[in-house]
């Protein structure tokens, strides 16, 4: 009865000896997977950034380039604002010469009315 007692001890030592080694693997297991999810997250999110970096530089490309398109649209308005005025100036001179009342009162209600408007802000 005793030999059938110390055989039982040593086969219940066995098996927990193998279940805590079952238990150690699984842990190392578990571990692993952590760390492959930690892995895949970071990848993920490097990729997210790499995404949004190329995002933000498409938008600075498409933003400097209507930068250029805007001047060069402002330079073009300017020179026909120029043109037209080099055209129209000496008639608007010659409007003034001949009515100058006239002119003055058409600046003098401009300016009042430019100034009540600046007044109000």
């Amino acid at each position: 009865m005793a030999a059938k007692k110390k055989t039982a001890a040593v086969a219940i030592d066995a098996r927990l000896t193998q279940l805590r080694r079952d238990f150690e693997a699984l842990q190392e297991d578990i571990k692993g997977l952590a760390g492959d999810v930690g892995t895949v997250a970071s990848d993920r999110a490097h990729l997210a950034m790499r995404s949004a970096e190329d995002v933000a530089d498409r938008a600075m490309r498409l933003a400097e380039e209507a930068a250029r398109e805007a001047k060069v649209m402002a330079g073009e308005f300017r020179e026909d604002a120029e043109e037209w005025a080099e055209e129209h100036a000496e008639d608007l001179r010659a409007q003034v010469r001949e009515n100058p009342l006239t002119a003055v009162l058409i600046a003098g209600g401009i300016g009042a009315f430019l100034g009540a408007i600046f007044l109000r802000r």
